[in-house]
């Protein structure tokens, strides 16, 4: 029941699926995980760009894009930030706030992006600032943020985190729901509810295919 609800064999999500358990099982550190998921949005979005002119393929790389930010920004909220909050006492709530305050423009970014269509210029008016903001975002976490974290968790709690997010990330929502809560349990419990559905458009969706995939590294 649950194979119909998640993308073909040809779509890169369920590939993306199997890497995130194959990451699980390297033993890597949250920031490793973290930045990886940074270098595969900016990859995405490049490739977006690159393929200008061509609007199937602007669509589909447009799809694992929002189908990965969406994704990893649940997943910061659900595990990461619950971290910082208990690690780095005031400063880490401070600075969790100001995370799920970016986090939330993204995300309304994002379900703007849903009602256009790739490749327009409507739609590049939004995804570029929405790149902008999110490397900007991403930046401070790999600078400021996770060179906090990492030495309070130590080395076995850092891998642990790195696990528990890439799981995570399999379950929460792959689409952006700005109205919903951004903070557990009820994020955890609305994300839930909305997974399915997501996942139920996403088997509709096009994405980039393995040749499409194995182009954009040359």
């Amino acid at each position: 029941m649950f194979r119909a609800l998640v993308p073909t064999s040809r779509n890169l999500a369920p590939k993306r699926i199997f890497l995130l358990t194959r990451t699980m099982a390297s033993a890597q550190s949250l920031t490793h995980a973290i930045k990886e998921d940074h270098q595969e949005m900016y990859e995405y979005y490049d490739n977006y760009k690159k393929a200008a002119g061509d609007l199937d393929a602007q669509a589909r790389w447009a799809r694992q894009l929002t189908w990965e930010v969406a994704r990893h920004a649940v997943g910061e909220e659900i595990v990461v930030y619950p971290l910082m909050e208990k690690h780095l006492g005031t400063k880490g709530r401070a600075l969790t706030d100001h995370d799920r305050d970016e986090h939330q423009h993204v995300k309304e970014m994002l379900s703007k992006l849903e009602s256009l269509a790739p490749g327009t210029d409507e739609y590049d008016q939004i995804i570029g600032p929405m790149m902008v903001s999110l490397r900007k975002h991403n930046d401070d976490e790999e600078i400021k943020d996770l060179p906090l974290l990492e030495p309070e968790l130590g080395p076995d709690a850092s891998k642990a985190a790195a696990s528990q997010f890439s799981l995570t990330k399999k379950f929460v929502p792959t689409r952006a729901h700005p109205s919903a809560p951004n903070k557990p349990p009820f994020e955890t419990l609305v994300g839930f509810l909305v997974a399915p559905i997501d996942k139920l458009k996403d088997a509709f969706a096009k994405f980039p295919t393995e040749e499409m995939e194995e182009a954009a590294k040359h």
